[in-house]
């Protein structure tokens, strides 16, 4: 099946940017379509941007205009740009399938921290 493993959260002032990466280690990356979701305790988890093993992205209502997903086939990556940063954007942040079906057992996440 291939591991997840998410990269380059931390703690960024309001208004501030980062970029998260997942690396995905499972066969076939190319061929299909990935999405980044993000979690805060006690609550479900959120998806919030997706992308088409042809590159078609969609976005959360809420991040539109400040979030950018990609990919780089050859290296078996996804990718979030975050910028315009803002507090409800705090949350553990994990890559997988957008469909259901198709998911493999989740990383470990990486922590975004938006500060006042």
């Amino acid at each position: 099946q291939g591991q997840l493993v998410e990269s380059g959260g931390g703690l960024v002032q309001a208004g501030g940017s980062l970029r998260l990466s997942c690396a995905d280690s499972g066969i076939g990356f190319g061929r299909r379509s990935m999405a980044w979701f993000r979690q805060v305790p006690g609550k479900q988890r959120v998806l919030v941007a997706s992308i088409t093993s042809d590159g078609s992205a969609n976005y959360l209502d809420s991040v539109k205009g400040r979030f950018t997903i990609s990919r780089d086939n050859a290296k078996n990556t996804v990718y979030l740009q975050m910028t315009g940063l803002k507090l409800e954007d705090t949350a553990t942040y994990y890559c997988n399938a957008p469909q259901a079906q198709l998911r493999r057992p989740w990383g470990q996440g990486t922590q975004v921290t938006v500060s006042s």
